[in-house]
C-alpha cells in the first residue's frame, strides 16, 4: 500500500489520538484514509446509519498535514492502524495492506459547495452529548438485550437538538467523543441531504 510521510511527529501523534478515540466507540471499526495532495483526510464511522444508502450515518473527519503529496484512498481497520502506530514511528506511517468494506464509506461526502447555516455553542453540544450518554447508560440496565440497547442508542442520537440550527444529537456526541469540542462554538454547514459540524479540530458529517 505504501507509506504516508507526516509533517512532523506531532501530526502522527494526532492520528494516533484520533484512532484511539474512534476505537473507544467501535473497537471493530474502520477508517478511510484519503489524500490527493499534502493533506490526509481520515474518516471514521460513529453511527452506521440505516438502509442501502445508510441514511443517518454519522462520520468523523480529521484532516492532518503531510510532509509530501500522497495519492491514496483506502479503507482499513482501526485495529490495524492502531497496531502500526504502536510501533513508534516518528513521522512515517505504513498503510496496512488489508482493506475492509463498510457501509458508511460507500457514499463520499461533498468536498465543496457547503453553505454555512449557523453557529452552535460548544457548551450546549457537550450538554447534549453527556445527557445522551447518561440516558443510554440508565437504559442499558442489567438484562437489556443488545437489540434493545441499540434501539435506544439510535433513538437518543437521532433526536434533534434544541439548538439553532438543530442537528441530530449524535453529531454532538461524535464531536464530543472524538475530541473536536476545543473552542467556544462550532459552525454548522449544509449541502443537500448532508449536514456538517466543524471546529478547528475536526468535522462531523451526517446524511
Amino acid at each position: 500500500m505504501g507509506e504516508l510521510r507526516f509533517a512532523d511527529s506531532d501530526a502522527l501523534e494526532d492520528l494516533r489520538t484520533y484512532v484511539t478515540r474512534a476505537r473507544s466507540l467501535d473497537a471493530d471499526g474502520a477508517i478511510r484514509l484519503q489524500s490527493h495532495g499534502v493533506a490526509l483526510a481520515a474518516y471514521v464511522g460513529v453511527m452506521p446509519g440505516r438502509g442501502l444508502v445508510t441514511t443517518g450515518a454519522i462520520i468523523g473527519l480529521r484532516v492532518i498535514a503531510l510532509a509530501e503529496p500522497a495519492d491514496v484512498d483506502v479503507i482499513v481497520s482501526l485495529a490495524s492502524v492502531s497496531e502500526r502506530l504502536a510501533r513508534g514511528q516518528t513521522s512515517t506511517f505504513s498503510i496496512p495492506p488489508t482493506t475492509v468494506r463498510v457501509g458508511w464509506a460507500a457514499i463520499a461526502p461533498p468536498r465543496s459547495g457547503w453553505e454555512a447555516v449557523g453557529d452552535v455553542s460548544v457548551a450546549d453540544l457537550k450538554t447534549v452529548a453527556t445527557q445522551g450518554i447518561a440516558e443510554i447508560t440508565r437504559g442499558s440496565t442489567l438484562g437489556s438485550g443488545a437489540r434493545v440497547v441499540d434501539a435506544l442508542r439510535e433513538r437518543v442520537w437521532a433526536r434533534p437538538t434544541q439548538t439553532t440550527p438543530p442537528i441530530p444529537s449524535g453529531v454532538a456526541f461524535a464531536a464530543y467523543a472524538l475530541g473536536f469540542l476545543t473552542q467556544e462554538s462550532a459552525r454548522v454547514f449544509a449541502h443537500g441531504h448532508w449536514t456538517r459540524l466543524s471546529t478547528a479540530t475536526g468535522h462531523v458529517l451526517v446524511r
